[in-house]
């Protein structure tokens, strides 16, 4: 059968536009369809604007931190909209870089969101189109749980073009992005609350880390209450639809806050691709199952990036593309290996991670030590803050490998990023103590880790 186009991608997100161009330089027929901006979540309502505002509000802090080193700063005042539509200018940009990149690979870009009709046939805004092959790379989109007044609250999306800032808001929730926008909130002057119903915040991160991190954020000024849910929300002037928030809390307690955001996690993004018509399975969430090879239960239909039950990070989606254009134009098959992917958590303090946690070696059954230190960092010894760092290395007895590190404090996604390619490498402990360290830094206590500070682990 002929088919219009070798290859058709639905998503122009960092892995939809990653595949696309790649397979359409190596010679395939690429149409690729979107319905919103190019770029995706992480460009547009993601980690690129969101670090943006991440070092908006860092600015509140330092000003603070400054006086210790002889600045002063009296008058000094913050201007929203500047920040705001200073961030929606250098999106813009990157979407047009979106669509050049896509356009001087030869790819037919088709504006408005694709469903499928069958196995190799879609439709966008009425009209079909058929592909030898077809990409489903739409992402997640964020969750918000079914309770009473859920409609008066927002998500991280609409946090990237507020008409203003409140000066109080609740966050709800414990994972990245909660924490992110506590912390923004906080820097740019909100007073702000984070609400978790668990006992911890950053499920899945070491517990050390969780423990020290949820202690540095109540330092920074942010309200951290765990073990706290919401039962529901009204207007506290139903003739005010945008007025203030009364949240009345499973507790019994009730308080009113101008903005509430739920960051409660993502769900795949396929509520309108129509995947029972192409007979695609679906598993947990509604995510895209797939092979070891990203092959749906449709042979020619594939999937991967955050529509998938994988690691829901950018870069995992770029190289995820990667390892399937290879698949398809090199025969290989996908060996991605999911361990030891470096992360960072843009929170103030940052926290950065790769490896396995004390809690996963713990599991594993491995036989291994711990070094970890916490300590003021030199910048702080002279500003007014007590913020400390934490600094955490695993290491298996069995070989000396390293498999394990971890960090919360400044500058700890671009530390942990080194320590990422030393892992990955299989570097050992007696690496890492034969590693000259810069000085004076933080990062060089990761490589000045002596039995002293290991670790009693019960």
């Amino acid at each position: 059968m002929a088919y219009q186009y070798d290859l058709f991608v639905i998503g122009a997100g960092s892995g939809g536009v990653r595949a696309s161009r790649v397979a359409a330089s190596k010679g395939y027929k690429v149409a690729v369809a979107e319905g919103s901006a190019l770029g995706g979540t992480c460009v547009n309502i993601g980690c690129v604007p969101k670090k943006l505002f991440v070092y908006g509000s860092e600015f509140g802090h330092g000003f603070e931190e400054a006086a210790g080193f002889g600045w002063q700063h009296e008058g000094v005042s913050f201007d929203w909209s500047v920040l705001r539509d200073n961030k929606t200018k250098e999106i813009e940009r990157l979407n047009g870089i979106y669509g050049n990149l896509l356009n001087n690979a030869g790819v037919d870009l088709i504006k408005g969101y694709a469903s499928f009709v069958d196995a190799n046939t879609v439709e966008v805004n009425g009209q079909t189109y058929t592909a030898e092959r077809i990409l489903i790379a739409v992402g997640a989109k964020p969750f918000i749980p079914d309770f009473e007044g859920n409609d008066l609250v927002v998500s991280s999306n609409e946090m990237f073009y507020l008409e203003s800032l409140p000066s109080k808001a609740l966050v709800v929730g414990g994972g990245y992005i909660a924490v992110e926008f506590a912390g923004i909130l906080n820097g740019l002057g909100v007073t702000t609350t984070l609400a978790y119903r668990g006992d911890q915040l950053l499920r899945g991160f070491d517990e050390d880390v969780r423990n020290f991190a949820s202690v540095e954020y109540e330092k920074s000024g942010i309200d951290v209450q765990l073990n706290t849910d919401v039962e529901r929300i009204e207007l506290v002037d139903p003739k005010q639809p945008n007025g203030s928030r009364m949240v009345h809390f499973k507790d019994g307690r009730s308080e009113e806050f101008g903005l509430v955001l739920y960051a409660t996690g993502r769900v795949p993004n396929v509520g309108s691709l129509g995947l029972d018509k192409a007979n695609i399975i679906t598993g947990k969430n509604g995510a895209v199952v797939i092979d070891s090879n990203f092959t749906t239960s449709v042979s020619s239909v594939f999937a991967l990036g955050d529509v998938t039950d994988n690691i829901q990070l950018t870069p995992v989606a770029i190289k995820e593309a990667m390892a399937l254009i290879d698949y398809w134009f090199e025969g290989k098959p996908v060996n991605f290996d999911y361990d030891n992917i470096p992360t960072a958590v843009f929170s103030q303090p940052a926290i950065g991670t790769v490896g396995l946690s004390e809690q996963e070696a713990e599991a594993r059954g491995l036989d291994f030590r711990v070094y970890q230190t916490d300590f003021r960092p030199m910048k702080h010894t002279l500003s007014a803050s007590t913020s400390r760092s934490l600094m955490k290395l695993l290491v298996n007895n069995a070989n000396d490998k390293v498999i394990g590190a971890h960090m919360v404090g400044d500058y700890a996604g671009e530390i942990i990023q080194g320590l990422g390619i030393a892992i990955k490498a299989g570097a050992t402990k007696a690496d890492f103590d034969a590693t000259v360290g810069v000085h004076p830094t933080s990062a060089e206590e990761f490589v000045t880790f002596s039995e002293g500070s290991l670790k009693k682990r019960e």
